[in-house]
């Protein structure tokens, strides 16, 4: 399975992204993380095409607030390494990576914050490890099993990526973002740093033909348990879906019905924003994460287990 490594010299003078990289080694393969702050950890994960840098708006509120902002890169994204070859990626590869990494870094009550692929991938370990996660923060995602039908904005999504030979992260952020027209050139060149040639797009061109659309595909069964699990979650959850997102409309409904905590939380739509909230509304997604945080702190909750 060859491999090939982030070139350093793509990464320099990346705008509003300051973080020194750091790399932990997962099954021989070199993964990247930002890791800033202290205090109670928030896990940010990313999904297609993008990596670390989509929270680079989140990051110093939740560092100004005495949290850890911890952002890994998957496996074949960002600074992480890369598996030159499409078949060699797939839904346990990226699972275990990430299953991994906690285990490595070992937080304890951790609050998830998922987005896109990184919420197929984070909530199905969350479901396989619930102690150690003690909030879930549900952003534009979903948990296919492939026994319902996919929305329509994502089977179209699909069809246009299974299309593509040659992906450009940047033109899918700027087309799935509600600010796209806007967004600067050197925050496009960020995007793209990661993939310079095809070899290095591998895994970005893997992703949307690893959704499970089917009960037989790899990953189908493992989020079925997920949702199965998931129904029983007692600890704070909160959905936070944008109003500008066809390919995951209608999975906040989904995840309220599904998680029973969630219900605990107030229903928040992010105004004005695409599939990409982080970039269009990054400030404000931060805040509403962090008003969650003071709502349902770990100290409180414990003062309430001893009470009873």
């Amino acid at each position: 399975m060859p491999v090939v490594h982030a070139i350093p010299q793509r990464f320099e003078n990346l705008p509003n992204f300051p973080y020194s990289p750091r790399f932990i080694e997962i099954g021989g393969m070199r993964v990247h993380y930002v890791d800033e702050g202290q205090g109670e950890t928030i896990l940010c994960l990313h999904g297609e095409p993008t990596w670390a840098f989509l929270y680079r708006k989140m990051i110093p509120l939740f560092v100004g607030a005495g949290k850890r902002a911890v952002a890994p890169d998957f496996i074949g994204f960002g600074r992480s390494d890369k598996f030159t070859e499409i078949e060699d990626y797939s839904f346990r590869l990226h699972y275990e990576t990430i299953e991994s990494f906690i285990e490595k870094l070992d937080p304890r009550e951790i609050t998830l914050v998922c987005h896109d692929w990184g919420g197929l991938i984070g909530l199905t370990v969350v479901a396989q490890h619930p102690d150690r996660f003690y909030r879930l923060v549900i952003m534009n995602t979903g948990l296919p099993t492939g026994e319902e039908k996919m929305p329509e904005g994502f089977m179209a999504w699909r069809s246009f990526a299974l299309r593509q030979t040659d992906m450009i992260a940047s033109i899918v952020v700027r087309k799935a973002c509600a600010t796209g027209k806007n967004l600067p050139a050197e925050v496009l060149a960020a995007y793209d740093a990661p993939f310079p040639d095809l070899q290095h797009k591998a895994g970005m061109h893997a992703f949307p033909g690893l959704v499970p659309i089917s009960t037989d595909m790899a990953g189908a069964a493992e989020m079925k348990e997920a949702r199965r699990r998931l129904a029983g979650w007692t600890k704070p959850a909160l959905v936070l879906f944008s109003d500008g997102d066809p390919v995951t409309r209608g999975g906040d409904r989904f995840f309220r019905h599904l998680i029973p905590s969630t219900r605990e939380q107030p229903e928040i739509t992010i105004q004005g924003a695409g599939h990409f909230l982080q970039e269009d509304k990054g400030e404000e997604v931060a805040q509403h994460i962090l008003d969650f945080l003071n709502r349902t702190s770990v100290r409180s909750s414990r003062h309430k287990e001893a009470a009873l």
